[in-house]
């Protein structure tokens, strides 16, 4: 298990890392479109649609991407579709895990089918327009949700006691959660106090918000990612499954990789706009 997760670690890196350092927008938004893709076909497995409908759900998030881009670039044309994709998130997402709304529910998971486009589109808009901003911005965007995922998981380890949502996600604590956003807070202050690697996220914030704002705001954006990540866990025990697919060996579906990003993705854009 370990060598397939490894394996597919360097495969994805090998893919991804040169394609978002050097290759030109256009195939970076290309990439992340396949990824976004994907990442439609498992939410639609996820929400019990038939496996016909799951592919075709797939197709319509395509279509839909391509039809968003006669809004045309910058921040002005997809402000609406990163608010759109904002307020689900602030709304919909704390419902569903303090309500816990069942997918047998017809009106609930057709409001999941159709929130779904909107989500999974805003995040492809909200990656490309990062990866215009700078390849230092895009990867420091990604940072927040890896430290606050790495910092949780090693704090959770040595200091998790008390369940943070014991019924969607057993092996999360308050202390986990707690050890992720000190990780964030440190490496942000760091950054906005060096300025280094700019344009970064941190340093954007800070010049926007000025430097308690931006630690503000970066405490959002890591609870967000919670948000993220605990809506797909309860999507998946709702469906029964463990992981989103088996599209990546050892590490699950494309969901499991990005769920914490769907959330944080147009927040930050409208936070930095």
């Amino acid at each position: 298990m370990l060598k397939t997760r490894v394996v597919t670690a360097i495969v994805l890196l090998a893919v991804f890392v040169p394609v978002t350092l050097y290759a030109p927008a256009s195939a970076f938004g290309a990439l992340i479109g396949l990824v976004v893709v994907l990442a439609a076909w498992e939410w639609g497995r996820l929400l019990g649609l038939p496996a016909i409908a799951s592919y075709g759900y797939a197709a319509l998030a395509a279509v839909a991407l391509l039809a968003s881009l006669r809004l045309g670039p910058g921040m002005r044309a997809t402000r609406p579709l990163f608010e759109a994709a904002a307020i689900f998130w602030l709304l919909a997402g704390p419902f569903a895990l303090a309500r816990k709304p069942q997918l047998a529910h017809g009106a609930w998971r057709a409001f999941l089918v159709l929130a779904g486009l909107v989500v999974f589109v805003a995040c492809w808009h909200a990656l490309v327009l990062a990866r215009t901003i700078g390849v230092a911005f895009v990867l420091s965007v990604l940072i927040v949700v890896w430290l606050a995922d790495i910092g949780a998981y090693f704090s959770g380890k040595a200091f998790g006691k008390h369940k943070l949502a014991v019924t969607i996600s057993p092996g999360k604590t308050w202390e986990g959660a707690v050890g992720g956003w000190i990780a964030v807070l440190v490496v942000g202050g760091v950054a906005m106090a060096s300025e280094a690697f700019a344009p970064t996220l941190f340093l954007t914030l800070s010049t926007k918000l000025g430097a308690v704002r931006a630690l503000l705001a970066l405490t959002g954006l890591v609870a967000f990612s919670i948000v993220g990540d605990l809506f797909e866990s309860l999507l998946k025990r709702q469906a029964g499954v463990k992981d989103s697919s088996a599209l990546l060996p050892g590490h699950g579906g494309v969901l499991d990789r990005i769920d914490a990003l769907l959330p944080v993705l147009p927040l930050v854009m409208l936070l930095v706009a």
